[in-house]
C-alpha cells in the first residue's frame, strides 16, 4: 500500500485533536462528503460502547445473582439455536447478506483507493473516507450477526449509515448525469463506482426492505398462537399493503368472506392489552385525577401521533413534486430547452416518484390513523363499559316537570303511589316498587322531604282535556330533549364514539393544512410574483362569508339533531312497545305521531342542505375568484406574461389551495363536534355519580361505609345500625320519581336479619321493600346519621340476587341458570326440579339449550322469575336475596317452590332475605320477619309471625285475605304460570340470525332507491340528472383548457398582443355557467332526496307497524330501531349523495380521458389499460371489501347489546360479583369487532396506494411520450398532464366512492327486507265496521283453532262457545292450556281457523285496527310511554281530564296510597321511559286505567294485578264489578282463585281443549270436575266455597 496511506488511529486522533472545531469540520465536509459517513461512524461507535458495556455490566450482575450453567448442547445444536434466535434461517440468511455486501463494499473501496489515492489539503494524510465507513459497516455487520443482543441496534446504526452513504453518492455521482453542466465527481473510480452504488443500494434499502421481522409478543405471557403477517412481514410488505394480498385472493373465490379467513388481530390491538396499557392515563378511577379525556387519548397514542406528524411533513413536501415538475417540463417546450440546466427525463421521473412516494407516505400516515381509530374505539368503549359497571343507574324525567300537590277540592287530582315507590331505574320501592335491573334501581320511600317550592301553575289540574295543552306543553318539550342515563351511555358509545375516531386525524387540521398554505404562497410567489399575495388577501377577504355559513350551518344543525333525537326517540320507544301498539290497534295512529316527527326533521335537513350547498359553492368559488383575481393582477396590473407553464403549475397549487379551504371548511365544524363529544365523555367520567364502595375508592369521602367490624361488631352480621340512604348523594335530588320528592330511607337504631334461616320483608306496596334489598347492595347512598351508624353485607361467601323483574341474557336457559358456574349435573337437575322447570323445559323443543331470546322473549314471565330464582339457588352464594319472585306465579307453582326449594337440602345453611306478599305461604318457612309501614320504617321485627300480625291489623288483614285463596300443592307434576311464548326451533334458536347478503347490492334494494328519487317519472329523472352532470363537468373542464388557450397566446403573440379583457370576461363567463348549473343541480337533487328520505321512511314504519306478531317475536327491538335510526340515516345522507358523486365520477373520468385522447390519441389505449387495471383491481377490492363491511356492521350489534344487556342487569351483576366475567365477554366482542375493522381500513389502503401507482406509471409515460415521442406545444401539454392526473386520481376516488356507495347500501338491503317480511292485512274501505259498532260485549266463537305458524302445531282446537254481553268470565288452565293464546286469538295476533263473531259479526270480516280498538287486553308486564301520566292514559287527546281522573280513582291508586300523606300523582306528573320511574304495581294500576278509559266493551285482563297486594286487587276486583258498565265483558286469566271466584262463569283449558265452562257454582256441583278438583284441594276450600255463595246471592 502506498507509504502516503496513514493508519486510521491518525485519522481517529485528527478527529479527536483538531476536528471538534466545528468550523474545521464543516470544512472538511465542505471539501469532502464522504466524510459526513465517517463522522456517524465514530459517533456510532463511541454510542455502541456505551451501551454495550452498560448492558455487559447488567448481565454480569444478572449471572451473578442467578449463576446457571449452559448446557453444553455441541456446535451444530448451538448455531441452530442461535439462529432461531434471530427468527429463523430466512432473516438470518439476510443477515448474512448484509455482512457479504459490506465486506464486498470495503473490498471496492480498498482497490479504488489504491488506484485513486488524492491527499487532501486539510489534513497531511492520505486515505479514503468511504473505506473507514466500511470498515466500520462491516463491523457493524459482524456484530449483528454473533451477538443476539445487540444485533438490532447494531443492524439500525449499520443501516442508516450506509442509507447516509448512498445518498452522498447519489449527490456527488447520479445528480450530475441529470444535468447538462456537472460531471460525476468520482467518475474516475470507473466501473468500481458503478459497482459499488449498486451494492450500496442493495445493503441500505433492498436489504432491510425484504428482511421479514422478528415476531415479539406484546403480552409475552399471551402471546399470538401464529404471529400476524402484519407484524414479521418485511417493511416492504407493510409499506405496500401486500399482506393484504391473501384476502383480496381469498374473497375473489368464495361468494362471501367470513370472519375466520380474515388476518387475526395483532396482539398489541387487543382491547386487553390496549386497555392495559392506556387505562392508567385515561381512567379516572385508575389515575385518581380529573383530567380532560383529550390529554390521556393524546398521551396514550403519543407515539402514534409523532410519527403521523413525520409522515405530514414528508407528504406536504412530496405534494410539490407535480408542480415543479410540471413549471420545468413546460418551460422546457416553451423554450425548447433553451435555458434549461436539468434534463427533462429528471422531471419526469420527479413526477412519477413523488406521486408514489406521496402516495405511500400518505397511506402509511393513514395506517395509523387507523390504528388509532381502531385502538380509540376499543379503548373508550371498554372505558364506558367499566365505568357503567361503578356508576348509580337511575331513572331520569324531565328536570322542569311539574311538582305536584296534595288535592284539594278545587283541584281534582289523583293520589298517587307513595311517594318512594321506588322505579325500575332509579326511584322507588318495594314488592310491586320494583328494581328493574333495567338499569337500576328504584327509589324507596321512607322519609318525604318535601321541595321548598312548588309550581303555582300546577297546583291545579286543569278539569278538560282540551284545556290541558298550556299545562302539557313545556312537558312535552322537556320530554323530548330528555333521556335517562343509560340512553345518554348509548350515545356515548355510538354516535360520540363515532365523531371521536372521526377526530382523530386533528393534526391534518392543525399542521398539514397550515403548511400546504404556506408553501403553497411560497410557490404562487416564486411563479407569479406579488400577484400572488392577492390570491391570499381574496382568500382572508371572503374568509367570514364561510365562517358566517359554518355558524348558520352549526345552528341549524343543532336544531336538526334535536329534531332527529325526537324522531328516533320516539321510534325507540314505540318499537320498545310495539305489541301494545298493536294489540291496542294503534297502528295508523302512531305511524301518524312518528311521521309529524319525520316532517319536522325533513324540513332542517332541506335547510341545512340548502346551507351545504351554498357552502360548498363558496368554498369552490373563494379559490377560483382567488386565482381569477391572481391572474387578472399579474396580466393587467404587472403586465407579466402569462405562460403555459405558469398556468398549469399554478393551477396545480390553486388546487392545492382550494383542497385545503375545503378541508378548513368541514374540518373545523367535525372538530368543534369532536370537542364537544370529548367533553360529554369527560363529564361522563367525572361527574357521574359512583356507588359508595367506589366513591371511597377514588377520593377521600366523608360519607364512607363503615363495616360492622369497625364497630365491634361481628363482620358476618347482615344488617343496619341508625342508616340513613338515599337514591343519589346530590343533595335533594328530586328527579327520580314522578313527584320530585326528595327521599330517604331511614333504619333507627338496629335491624339485623337472622343467618341461616328464610328472612322475610313485608309491607304494603310503596313501603320500601326492595330499597332495603338495594341498601343492602350498596346500590343506594349511605349517609351515616350518627356515630355508630353502619350496615353490612358480607360478601366473602358470595351473594345472589334475583330481581323481581327478571333479568335474563340472551343467552340458554341452562346459561342463564349457570351464570358463569361450573356445570354440576347432580346439583343442576335439583334446581330444576326444585324450582319448577321440569315440564317447561319439556314444553321446549330444545330444553334448556333453548335461546331465552332478547329480554327473555322466549319465557313468560313466571318462567323467567323462575329461571332468575335458579340462577341464585344453583349458585354458591351463602347469601341469597330475592325481591318477589312469587309475584309473577300461580299458587300451584308459589307453593311446590315453598315445599320443594324453601325447604330443600339446596338452600339449608344459607342465609335467604326475601321480599313478598305471600305473608302465609312464606311465613311457615321464615325464621325472621321485618315488616315496613307505609313511611318505610321498621313497624315490627322478630321470630314470631304470629305476634307480629296481633300487632298490625293491616297486615293481619292481607294474611287473612291471602288465606282465602291459599291452596295446597295438589298431587300432580309441578304447575307453571303462564303458558310459554312462541317456541324456539328445535336447535334452541328463536332469534333469527340476521342475515349477511352476499355479493354485490342486489338490483332490487337500488330500485328502492331509485323509485324513490325519481317518482313517478323514473327514467326521466335520471336523464336530467346526468345530462345535467356532464354539461356541469364539460364546463368545469373549459376552465382549464381555455386557460391553455390563453397561455398559449404569449407563445405566438407579444404581451401587448393579447386580448386580456376578452380572455379575463370568457374566463368569469365560464366560471358562473359552472357555479349556476352545480347549484341548480344540487338543489333539485336534494328536493329528490328529501321526497326518497320520507318515501322510504314511511314504508319502513308502515311494514313495521303492520307486521306479525310472529315476526316481532323473531326480531330483537334492536334490529328493528337500527334500521329506522342508523339505517334512515344513511339513506337520509350518505346513500345519496354517494350516488350523485358516482355519477359525477363516472362522467368527469370519461371528460377527462376524452380530453387526453383529443389532443393524444394513441393514449387512447393506456387510458383504457389504466382504466381496465383499475376496473379489476377496484372489482378485486369491492369483492373483500364489501364482506367485510358487511361482517363488520353484523359485528357491531352483539357489541352494543352486550352493552345494553349489562347494562339493564347490572343491580344483578354488581350482587353477583361477575363484573370480571362480563368485562372479558366485553373485551372478546370488541376484538372481534376490531379484527374486522382493522382489515377493512387495511384494504383501503391496499386499494388506495396501488391506484396512485397506476396514476402515477400513467402520467409519468404521457409526460415522457409529449417530451420525446410526440413533442406538443406547452398549453396542450400542461393540458394534457392536468387531465392526465383528475383521470387517474378520479378512478381510485370512483372506485372509493362506488364501495362506500355500495357499502352503505347495505342500509338499502336491510331496509328492503324489512319491507319483504309477512304482514297483517291492512285496513280497507270494506273492513270498516258500522260506525256504532260494537254496541255489546256479546262474543260468540265457533270452531276456533290457532296456532303460532303456517307451519306450527295448533295450540287451540276447535273451541266454540258464547259469551253474553256484561259477563265476566275467568280463565284458568295449567302451562300449555292455551290460556294467552286464545286471548291472541280473539284478537286475531296468530293464524286462526273457524270463526268468531263479535257483537254479531265475523272478527276475520273486519279490519284489525277497529277490531282491536273495540277489545282492550291488560297484559301482565304493562308497558308505558315516556311523557306525562295524561299522555299515557290518553295519549291521542281524546278524553277530559275527569274522564282520566275517575279510571285512576276506581283502579285504585287512591286505595294505593291512602296513608301516603302528601305525595301524589297528577295527570302532569312525568312518567320515564318504560315507567322506569313507577313500580310495577302502579304501572299495572295506570295499565287498568288506560283500559277503562278506553271504554271497551270487552275487557281482558292477563294476570293484570299479579303484582298488585291483596287488598288494592280486592278493591279493583270490586272496581272492574262496579264501575265498568253493564253490557262490558270481562275476561280475567288469573292465578288467584279468589280473583274469578266471583266470576259469572269460568273456563277451564287443558291441552287447547275447553274441558269445563259453566258457572262456579254448577262447576263445584260435579264430582269430578277439574275446577272442583282445584277448591277442594285448598286448605281454605270453605272459605271459598262462601265467597262463591255470597256472590251468588249478590
Amino acid at each position: 500500500m502506498d507509504a502516503s496511506f496513514r493508519p486510521w488511529g491518525q485519522m481517529g486522533q485528527f478527529l479527536l485533536q483538531e476536528a471538534w472545531n466545528p468550523f474545521i469540520l464543516a470544512q472538511i465536509i465542505a471539501n469532502d462528503l464522504l466524510i459526513l459517513p465517517v463522522v456517524f461512524a465514530y459517533i456510532s461507535a463511541l454510542w455502541q460502547t456505551i451501551v454495550g458495556i452498560s448492558q455487559a455490566v447488567r448481565i454480569a450482575a444478572r449471572r451473578a445473582n442467578n449463576p446457571t450453567s449452559d448446557p453444553d448442547i455441541g456446535l451444530v445444536e448451538g448455531l441452530k439455536v442461535h439462529i432461531r434466535s434471530y427468527g429463523g434461517y430466512v432473516i438470518f440468511g439476510f443477515m448474512i447478506a448484509r455482512i457479504v455486501g459490506s465486506l464486498g463494499l470495503l473490498y471496492l473501496s480498498l482497490v479504488a483507493s489504491q488506484q485513486h489515492c488524492q491527499h487532501t489539503p486539510v489534513y497531511n494524510f492520505c486515505v479514503k473516507p468511504v473505506v473507514m465507513t466500511f470498515t466500520f459497516s462491516s463491523i457493524l455487520a459482524g456484530i449483528s450477526l454473533s451477538s443476539r443482543q445487540l444485533s438490532d441496534r447494531a443492524t439500525t446504526h449499520n443501516t442508516l449509515l450506509l442509507l447516509l452513504t448512498l445518498a452522498i453518492y447519489v449527490y456527488r455521482d447520479i445528480w450530475p448525469l441529470a444535468t447538462y453542466f456537472l460531471e460525476p465527481v468520482d467518475a474516475a473510480e470507473g466501473n468500481y463506482l458503478w459497482a459499488k452504488i449498486s451494492i450500496l443500494a442493495v445493503t441500505a434499502i433492498f436489504l432491510p426492505l425484504f428482511t421479514p421481522n422478528v415476531y415479539v409478543p406484546a403480552d409475552p405471557e399471551h402471546p399470538m398462537p401464529i404471529p400476524g403477517r402484519e407484524l414479521v412481514d418485511p417493511w416492504i410488505s407493510k409499506l405496500l399493503f401486500t399482506y393484504i394480498d391473501p384476502v383480496v385472493v381469498s374473497a375473489n373465490k368464495v361468494s362471501h368472506l367470513k370472519f375466520d379467513q380474515l388476518p387475526p388481530l395483532l396482539d398489541v390491538d387487543y382491547a386487553s392489552y390496549v386497555t392495559k396499557q392506556a387505562f392508567p392515563h385515561l381512567d379516572p378511577f385508575v389515575t385518581g385525577k380529573r383530567r380532560h379525556l383529550f390529554w390521556g387519548l393524546m398521551y396514550a397514542f403519543r407515539k402514534e401521533f409523532f410519527m403521523i406528524a413525520i409522515c405530514l411533513l414528508a407528504t406536504s413536501a412530496c405534494t410539490f413534486a407535480a408542480p415543479i415538475s410540471i413549471i420545468n417540463i413546460l418551460g422546457y417546450l416553451e423554450t425548447n430547452g433553451k435555458y434549461a440546466t436539468v434534463k427533462p427525463w429528471f422531471w419526469v421521473i420527479l413526477f412519477f416518484t413523488g406521486a408514489f412516494f406521496k402516495s405511500v407516505v400518505q397511506h402509511w400516515e393513514l395506517y395509523l390513523q387507523t390504528v388509532i381509530l381502531v385502538r380509540a374505539q376499543a379503548l373508550l368503549t371498554q372505558l364506558v363499559f367499566e365505568h357503567s359497571l361503578r356508576i348509580r343507574m337511575k331513572a331520569e324525567t324531565p328536570s322542569d316537570k311539574p311538582i305536584s300537590q296534595p288535592p284539594t277540592p278545587s283541584a281534582p287530582s289523583i293520589a298517587e303511589g307513595e311517594a318512594d315507590e321506588e322505579s325500575s331505574t332509579a326511584a322507588g320501592s318495594d314488592a310491586e316498587d320494583n328494581i328493574s335491573d333495567n338499569g337500576g334501581t328504584q327509589s324507596s320511600s321512607t322519609e318525604v322531604a318535601s321541595p321548598h317550592e312548588s309550581s303555582p301553575a300546577n297546583s291545579k289540574a286543569s278539569s278538560k282535556g282540551k284545556a290541558k295543552a298550556d299545562s302539557t306543553e313545556e312537558v312535552n318539550k322537556t320530554v323530548g330533549d330528555t333521556g335517562n342515563l343509560l340512553g345518554r351511555i348509548n350515545v356515548l358509545v355510538t354516535s360520540d364514539l363515532g365523531t371521536i375516531v372521526d377526530g382523530t386525524d386533528f393534526l391534518t387540521f392543525v399542521l398539514y393544512v397550515p403548511l400546504q398554505i404556506c408553501l403553497s404562497l411560497i410557490f404562487l410567489g416564486n411563479v407569479l410574483g406579488w400577484s400572488a399575495f392577492v390570491s391570499l388577501f381574496v382568500t382572508f377577504g371572503l374568509g367570514p362569508i364561510a365562517g358566517f355559513l359554518a355558524k348558520k350551518i352549526q345552528d341549524v344543525q343543532t336544531v336538526k339533531m334535536q329534531k332527529t333525537d325526537a324522531r328516533v326517540q320516539t321510534i325507540s320507544e314505540v318499537i320498545g312497545v310495539i305489541r301494545m301498539v298493536k294489540l291496542f290497534g294503534w297502528e295508523t295512529n302512531m305511524s301518524k305521531r312518528v311521521e309529524e316527527k319525520r316532517e319536522e326533521e325533513l324540513l332542517w335537513i332541506w335547510k341545512l342542505r340548502v346551507l351545504d350547498i351554498v357552502t360548498n359553492i363558496v368554498s369552490n368559488v373563494i379559490p377560483t375568484l382567488a386565482m381569477f383575481a391572481t391572474y387578472a393582477t399579474y396580466t393587467v396590473v404587472m403586465k407579466e406574461e402569462l405562460s403555459a407553464s405558469k398556468i398549469f403549475s399554478s393551477i396545480t397549487v390553486f388546487n392545492i389551495l382550494r383542497n385545503q379551504i375545503a378541508q378548513i371548511s368541514w374540518q373545523a365544524g367535525m372538530i368543534v363536534q369532536t370537542k364537544v363529544s370529548l367533553d360529554r365523555f369527560t363529564n361522563f367520567l367525572n361527574e357521574t355519580e359512583l356507588l359508595d364502595q367506589f366513591t371511597a375508592k377514588q377520593e377521600n369521602s366523608q360519607d364512607v361505609i363503615l363495616s360492622a367490624g369497625e364497630d365491634g361488631i361481628n363482620n358476618d352480621v347482615i344488617g343496619f345500625r341508625n342508616a340513613t340512604f338515599v337514591w343519589s348523594a346530590q343533595e335533594r335530588d328530586g328527579s327520580l320519581t314522578p313527584t320530585s320528592r326528595y327521599f330517604r330511607l331511614h333504619i333507627e337504631d338496629e335491624l339485623l336479619f337472622k343467618r341461616n334461616c328464610i328472612n322475610m320483608i313485608v309491607g304494603p306496596t310503596g313501603s320500601g321493600k326492595t330499597s332495603l334489598l338495594m341498601a343492602l347492595l350498596g346500590e343506594m347512598h349511605f349517609i351515616p346519621s350518627q356515630v355508630d351508624s353502619w350496615f353490612n353485607l358480607p360478601r366473602g361467601g358470595n351473594v345472589a340476587y334475583a330481581a323481581q323483574e327478571s333479568w335474563v341474557q340472551s343467552a340458554t336457559i341452562r346459561e342463564n341458570i349457570l351464570f358463569g358456574s361450573a356445570y354440576d349435573e347432580d346439583r343442576y337437575k335439583k334446581v330444576i326440579y326444585q324450582c319448577a322447570l321440569e315440564r317447561d323445559l319439556e314444553l321446549f323443543d330444545a330444553g334448556d339449550s333453548t335461546e331465552v331470546g332478547e329480554r327473555g322473549l322466549t319465557l313468560s314471565g313466571g318462567q323467567k322469575a323462575r329461571v332468575t330464582l335458579a340462577r341464585a339457588i344453583y349458585s354458591n352464594a351463602e347469601i341469597i336475596l330475592l325481591d318477589d319472585v312469587l309475584a309473577a306465579l300461580d299458587v300451584h307453582t308459589s307453593v311446590w317452590i315453598v315445599n320443594k326449594c324453601f325447604r330443600g337440602d339446596l338452600v339449608k345453611g344459607r342465609t335467604i332475605i326475601l321480599v313478598t306478599h305471600n305473608i302465609a305461604l312464606i311465613g311457615s318457612v321464615a325464621g325472621f320477619v321485618v315488616s315496613l309501614g307505609i313511611d318505610g320504617r321498621v313497624q315490627m321485627q322478630g321470630t314470631d309471625i304470629s305476634g307480629l300480625l296481633k300487632s298490625n291489623p293491616r297486615l293481619a288483614s292481607e294474611v287473612e285475605e291471602e288465606k282465602k285463596v291459599l291452596e295446597e300443592e295438589t298431587k300432580t307434576d309441578s304447575k307453571t304460570d303462564a303458558e310459554p311464548a312462541p317456541k324456539a326451533t328445535a336447535d334452541g334458536k328463536l332469534v333469527v340470525a340476521e342475515e349477511i347478503v352476499q355479493g354485490h347490492v342486489t338490483w332490487n334494494s337500488i330500485k328502492l332507491l331509485v323509485s324513490a328519487l325519481g317518482g313517478n317519472y323514473p327514467i326521466l329523472f335520471f336523464a336530467v340528472l346526468v345530462g345535467c352532470t356532464a354539461v356541469s363537468t364539460c364546463i368545469y373542464t373549459a376552465q382549464t383548457w381555455f386557460l391553455g388557450v390563453w397561455g398559449s397566446q404569449y407563445e405566438t403573440h407579444s404581451p401587448s398582443e393579447v386580448r386580456l379583457y376578452f380572455y379575463l370576461s370568457v374566463f368569469a363567463s365560464i366560471i358562473v355557467a359552472h357555479i349556476t348549473i352545480s347549484a341548480s343541480l344540487q338543489l333539485f337533487y336534494t328536493h329528490r332526496t328529501l321526497h326518497s328520505s320520507r318515501t322510504i321512511h314511511a314504508k319502513l314504519i308502515n311494514s313495521v307497524f303492520w307486521s306479525t306478531f310472529r315476526w316481532l317475536d323473531e326480531t330483537p327491538t334492536g334490529r328493528i330501531i337500527a334500521r329506522c335510526t342508523q339505517d334512515i340515516r344513511a339513506i337520509d345522507g350518505t346513500v345519496p349523495s354517494h350516488l350523485l358523486m358516482v355519477i359525477n365520477l363516472v362522467m368527469s373520468c370519461l371528460v377527462n380521458l376524452g380530453a387526453i385522447v383529443l389532443f393524444t390519441p394513441i393514449f387512447i389505449f393506456p387510458g383504457l389499460a389504466v382504466g381496465i387495471a383499475g376496473a379489476l383491481m377496484g372489482n378485486w377490492y369491492l369483492r373483500a371489501q364489501l364482506s367485510i363491511k358487511r361482517e363488520m356492521s353484523n359485528a357491531r350489534s352483539p357489541l352494543l347489546s352486550h352493552f345494553n344487556a349489562a347494562m339493564h342487569g347490572l343491580v344483578s351483576i354488581r350482587a353477583y360479583g361477575a363484573q370480571h366475567a362480563f368485562r372479558e365477554e366485553s373485551l372478546k366482542r370488541i376484538d372481534h369487532y376490531s379484527r374486522i375493522a382493522h382489515t377493512s381500513w387495511n384494504l383501503n389502503r391496499w386499494i388506495g396506494l396501488r391506484m396512485d401507482l397506476l396514476g402515477a406509471i400513467f402520467v409519468a409515460l404521457l409526460a415522457f411520450y409529449q417530451i420525446y415521442v410526440q413533442t406538443r406545444s406547452a398549453a396542450t401539454t400542461g393540458f394534457s398532464l392536468n387531465m392526465a392526473v383528475g383521470f387517474c386520481g378520479m378512478i381510485f376516488y370512483l372506485i372509493r366512492i362506488y364501495n362506500t356507495f355500495e357499502v352503505e347500501s347495505n342500509s338499502l338491503e336491510r331496509i328492503q327486507g324489512y319491507l319483504d317480511i309477512d304482514h297483517e292485512p291492512k285496513p280497507s274501505e270494506g273492513g270498516k265496521p258500522p260506525a256504532s259498532w260494537p254496541t255489546s260485549g256479546d262474543l260468540r266463537v265457533e270452531e276456533l283453532s290457532a296456532r303460532y305458524s303456517a307451519t306450527g302445531p295448533k295450540v287451540l282446537h276447535n273451541l266454540s262457545f258464547h259469551i253474553q254481553s256484561g259477563e265476566h268470565i275467568g280463565v284458568v288452565g295449567r302451562t300449555g292450556s292455551g290460556k294467552s293464546s286464545l286471548t291472541l286469538a280473539l284478537l286475531r295476533c296468530i293464524l286462526t281457523e273457524g270463526t268468531v263473531f263479535y257483537d254479531g259479526i265475523p272478527v276475520q270480516s273486519i279490519n284489525l285496527d277497529a277490531l282491536r280498538s273495540s277489545i282492550t287486553i291488560i297484559p301482565q308486564t304493562p308497558e308505558l310511554l315516556s311523557g306525562t301520566l295524561r299522555q299515557n292514559l290518553d295519549p291521542f287527546e281524546q278524553n277530559d281530564d275527569a274522564v282520566l281522573n275517575d279510571a285512576l280513582r276506581s283502579a285504585g291508586l287512591f286505595s294505593l296510597q291512602e296513608e301516603a300523606g302528601e305525595s301524589y300523582l297528577t295527570l302532569d306528573s312525568s312518567i320515564a321511559g318504560g315507567g322506569g320511574n313507577l313500580s310495577i304495581g302502579q304501572r299495572q294500576i295506570i295499565a287498568l286505567s288506560r283500559a277503562m278509559v278506553r271504554g271497551s266493551k270487552l275487557l281482558i285482563l292477563d294476570e293484570a294485578t299479579s303484582a298488585i297486594d291483596y287488598k288494592t286487587d280486592a278493591i279493583i276486583q270490586r272496581s272492574l264489578r262496579t264501575q265498568l258498565g253493564p253490557d262490558t265483558t270481562v275476561i280475567t286469566v288469573a292465578h288467584r282463585l279468589q280473583t274469578i271466584m266471583d266470576a259469572d262463569r269460568i273456563m277451564v283449558l287443558d291441552g287447547g281443549h275447553i274441558v269445563e265452562f259453566d258457572s262456579p257454582k254448577v262447576l263445584l256441583q260435579r264430582t269430578n270436575g277439574v275446577f272442583k278438583a282445584l277448591v277442594d284441594g285448598s286448605e281454605d276450600k270453605e272459605a271459598l266455597y262462601e265467597l262463591q255463595e255470597s256472590t251468588t246471592k249478590s
